[in-house]
């Protein structure tokens, strides 16, 4: 298998609040909610850096389409670290998901890597990492 990630999707209860969270709260770009017409279908996608997509479709969607019972989400199965260039940085991405109604689970601290980071949860308890790691600097802009 060649790493070929190109979309990463978030099951979420109410795809109208998350849409409204990730890009009202956030400023994710994104052109809404897409595929109403079709059952099922709905779904918004937001883009991130190095092209990769952010989707969020209903839960109860996956469910159907996996085949899957539906099943609770878990804050802690999985993170999505969000790398910054600063350190500053972490603390105003914090703010501005609080700002947005995110749960602030940790506030930034420095990390026993030497980098500093905090974590918050999205409405549906999606685990975010926002992290300043002088070792793995993302790109400049």
């Amino acid at each position: 298998m060649k790493a070929r990630v190109s979309v990463l999707t978030l099951g979420v209860s109410d795809l109208q609040k998350s849409v409204s969270f990730y890009r009202d709260g956030l400023g994710l770009p994104t052109e809404g909610i897409i595929g109403q017409e079709f059952e099922h279908g709905a779904v918004a996608f937001f883009d991130l850096a190095g092209g990769l997509k952010l989707a969020v479709w209903s839960q109860r969607d996956i469910a159907h389409d996996t085949g899957l019972p539906l099943q609770p989400p878990s804050s802690t199965s999985f993170t999505i670290a969000h790398n910054v260039t600063t350190m500053k940085e972490v603390d105003e991405v914090m703010d501005t998901a609080e700002r947005a109604g995110a749960e602030i689970v940790k506030s930034p601290v420095s990390t026993f890597y030497g980098g500093y980071a905090g974590y918050f949860r999205d409405p549906d308890g999606h685990l975010w990492d926002v992290v300043w790691n002088p070792h793995l600097l993302p790109p400049a802009d």
